[in-house]
């Protein structure tokens, strides 16, 4: 089975550098509380390590 992450955003990305804010969004995430769910992946997991910060991460076993 594939695993899954839910990514909210829990803290705005205002006031961090340019490339967190365009990571936050390759995410799929717009405004405050917003919420996603991707696939586990390298990369996912690398995007969501960068901006750490600013989530919160759930996994999901579908």
């Amino acid at each position: 089975m594939a695993k899954s992450l839910r990514i909210r955003l829990i803290k705005s990305p205002i006031g961090y550098n340019r490339r967190q804010l365009k990571t936050v969004k390759a995410l799929g995430l717009g405004k405050l509380d917003s919420e996603v769910v991707q696939p586990d992946s390298p990369q996912i997991r690398g995007m969501v390590n960068a901006v750490r910060h600013l989530l919160a991460v759930e996994e999901l076993d579908n």
